[in-house]
């Protein structure tokens, strides 16, 4: 016996005191969605709790609880806050909307409603959803090869999480915007994805490389930028910019292209500093972690050389958020999930 085919479409929970508005909506939408119904604002969380929609339609004037209430008790808890809610109330002034806006509510329709304007709204704010839990599962990808890269070096996750934190704090220190400091601080952790293909035997090398080992770990930079591959935009994009150009130098004596100065990307100038500073203040087992007034201290005597000059003076003023930030993701702390680390 072949199994039931599983029916994907969205699931809407529609909640409304009068059976036949309820009637109304089905009308229109049960050809095209799942639907539950609730009658009362306790049953809509009841069911929300049961098996959570994707979308709400929510009457306001119910008994026992709102229509707002029950939108803003669904935004105070975590598994909830991110379902959309549209409101569909015969309320229509100015001031019904915005309180429906200011609880959490995405849109607002006016009864008696109107078949094409409701399959509109309920069709585009889905379409939001499919597009957010898309930006996460990409983001997702970037962690998990990122992490990937970990079990092939020596180095621990925290290093990981350690530098990305650095990186967004300068980033939002040279006044970079939020959206692109978040980007950076998830892009960061690929940075050394590339180490995924250098032969263990010159990755995990306990002593000094050979010119020729050092030759074949400097490819790591374009097999970073080769796995992550080429994007128009976004945090892939600057993922790959960064796998490649990390270790450029400001003097131009860095790999893989020698770029000097402005030609290295910002991105790739800041990863470097906040890579640095953290290796060397970091144990490992072949070396002693450096004090931060030594690290700093390094950063100071290469800049110019090794880091973008405009950059360390800034990087050094942010002491205390570097050592907050060490502070809560030590090495011998127990390691969280990346990605409840970069959110």
């Amino acid at each position: 016996m072949l199994p039931s085919h599983e029916d994907r479409r969205p699931r809407l929970l529609l909640v409304d005191d009068e059976p036949t508005n309820l009637h109304v909506l089905r009308q229109i939408l049960g050809d095209d969605y799942r639907l539950q119904f609730a009658t009362d604002g306790p049953k809509a969380l009841q069911l929300v709790k049961l098996q959570k929609p994707d979308l709400i339609l929510l009457d306001i004037m119910m008994p026992t609880l709102s229509g707002y209430d029950v939108c803003r008790q669904l935004k105070a808890h975590s598994q909830t806050q991110d379902i959309p809610v549209i409101f569909v109330s015969a309320l229509s002034e100015t001031g019904d909307e915005t309180e429906g806006f200011e609880a959490g509510g995405v849109d607002y329709i006016t009864k008696p409603v109107r078949a094409p304007i409701v399959r509109a709204r309920v069709r585009t704010h889905l379409s939001l959803v499919r597009t957010e839990a898309l930006r996460q599962s990409r983001l997702e990808i970037v962690q998990r090869l990122g992490r990937a890269a970990e079990y092939k070096d020596n180095e621990t996750g925290m290093h990981v999480l350690r530098m990305s934190h650095f990186a967004q704090a300068l980033a939002l220190a040279i006044g970079c915007s939020p959206e692109w400091a978040e980007d950076l601080l998830h892009a960061a952790p690929m940075h050394d994805v590339g180490k995924i293909g250098i032969p263990d035997a010159v990755l995990l090398k306990p002593g000094p490389l050979t010119e020729a080992e050092w030759h074949t770990m400097r490819q790591h930079a374009a097999i970073g930028a080769a796995i992550i591959g080429e994007h128009d935009s976004g945090i892939l994009q600057l993922a790959r910019s960064i796998a490649l150009t990390h270790h450029e130098k400001w003097d131009g004596t860095g790999y893989p292209s020698g770029l000097r100065g402005l030609e290295i990307p910002l991105a790739a100038r800041i990863v470097a500093i906040a890579d640095v500073f953290d290796a060397l203040t970091s144990e490992r087992p072949y070396k002693h972690a450096w004090s931060v007034d030594d690290a700093m201290a390094h950063l100071q005597a290469q800049s110019g050389r090794h880091f973008d000059p405009d950059l360390v003076p800034v990087f050094l003023t942010l002491r205390t958020e570097l050592e907050t930030i060490r502070a809560r993701w030590r090495d011998e702390a127990p390691e969280p999930a990346l990605e409840d680390c970069l959110g």
